[in-house]
């Protein structure tokens, strides 16, 4: 049988220990993530020590054991585990003779590879080109003629040769009017989803910690035509960088707005997290968060403090959040069990995700009131604000007006007042 498969380049990872107890979890990070760039890991080094040198990320040592190494694993990337300055680079890239990628050109890389919606695009090639501005360098080998683009087609950037600062600076002042535009269309959308009184829930995470699947899970339990609105689900990191906002229509007459956002992860770059923070929007126009968490992860502390960690940037403040375990099904734990005001669960267990409704209503609808109210024959567009907005628990028409018995938020509570029975 003949194997179409294209073969994936052989990378070597490495990086420099500063006395971090989070290096061998950011390591693995990295290894994932180069992983998820089509490339396949075949060794890696650590240096210990006090500080980065300057030139060269490395000590001249541990730089030719590192290239001794990775030529003798055959690799043709050297992927490092931080962010370098152009001349450091430059200079691994001279003394290895590979081609060098540090972390924030690799999650750049697989960023513009996932990238789907106009959106997305835009915020990945503009991330992409302020990272590259200050990179741009007359070539001095012909290791710098591949940059750019990496090893499949990102679709983000040309060569560095073809780029000069004046060029960047046009296609940057470009794509922020373009990513304008969009994000206004994108403005209209959330402030018509504001101006409904239903309670708004944004799902957060690492990334591949089962966002996407928790929603899945949500709509098919909850809609009847959940097959139209499931949303993309795949076992990568990073498998979809778009927000997806659906209306959750829950059995007892209690509706949310639930939207599944971009995953986290560390060290995202910083020009990253700017460019998409109108992507995150509905993070931060959220009446509640839930952070979705891998508990079968034995890295799980360490991705809950990472996604904090990115809320704190994007400015995410005195949102109340559920801390939900997912993937208990590949643990030794019984589930779905709620725990105080977090839950342990499997995004693909119905009981589960009923539990989980159940967890976010008490949440959201806690100071939700019963009102027994009458209204008039004529007061048409108030019971369709109630239907919309509330949850109507009866409703009888009478010769004298609309019965209705209906729990309503507070904000709307003084505007139906009038009606009281």
């Amino acid at each position: 049988m003949i194997d179409n498969q294209p073969k994936k380049t052989k990378a070597y990872i490495a990086g420099v220990n500063l006395n971090d107890p989070n290096f061998d979890y950011y390591m693995t990070e990295l290894a994932n993530l180069t992983e998820a760039d089509n490339m396949e890991v075949v060794g890696q080094s650590q240096q210990n020590a006090e500080s980065i040198v300057a030139g060269t990320y490395f000590g001249l040592g541990k730089i030719n054991e590192i290239k001794a190494m990775a030529h003798g694993l055959k690799a043709k990337v050297l992927v490092l585990n931080d962010e370098l300055t152009p001349v450091q680079i430059r200079n691994l890239e001279k003394l290895t003779k590979l081609r060098v990628v540090d972390r924030t050109e690799l999650i750049l890389e697989i960023f513009a590879s996932r990238a789907r919606t106009k959106q997305a695009k835009l915020q990945v090639q503009l991330a992409r080109l302020q990272y590259e501005l200050p990179r741009l360098h007359p070539s001095e080998n012909n290791l710098d003629q591949q940059r750019g683009g990496g090893y499949s087609n990102r679709g983000a950037g040309e060569s560095k040769l073809e780029l000069n600062r004046r060029t960047i600076g046009k296609q940057i002042s470009t794509i922020k009017k373009e990513l304008k535009a969009v994000a206004s269309q994108e403005e209209i959308k959330s402030a018509r989803r504001n101006q409904s009184r239903i309670p708004k829930v944004a799902l957060v995470g690492y990334t591949n910690a089962g966002k996407s699947t928790t929603m899945n899970g949500l709509l098919k339990e909850f809609s009847d035509e959940s097959g139209n609105k499931q949303v993309f689900v795949k076992n990568m990191l990073f498998a979809t960088l778009d927000t997806s906002v659906r209306r959750i229509d829950l059995k007892d007459n209690f509706s949310f707005i639930l939207s599944d956002t971009i995953g986290f992860i560390s060290k995202l770059p910083h020009n990253l997290v700017e460019s998409f923070k109108a992507t995150l929007q509905e993070t931060k126009d959220a009446d509640l968060l839930i952070n979705v968490v891998d508990s079968s992860d034995p890295n799980m502390v360490q991705m809950i403090r990472t996604t904090q960690n990115v809320l704190d940037e994007i400015g995410v403040k005195g949102i109340p959040m559920i801390t939900a375990y997912n993937k208990a099904d590949k643990t030794d734990r019984n589930y779905p069990q709620i725990e105080g005001s977090d839950i342990l669960y499997s995004a693909i267990d119905p009981k589960s995700i009923k539990m989980l409704a159940q967890l976010i209503t008490k949440r959201v609808f806690s100071n939700y009131e019963k009102y027994h109210l009458v209204l008039p024959l004529s007061a048409g567009k108030e019971l369709a604000y109630l239907h919309e907005n509330a949850q109507v628990l009866s409703e009888d028409y009478q010769d004298d007006g609309v019965h209705l018995e209906a729990n309503i938020a507070p904000d709307d509570q003084g505007r139906f007042k009038q009606y009281l029975v």
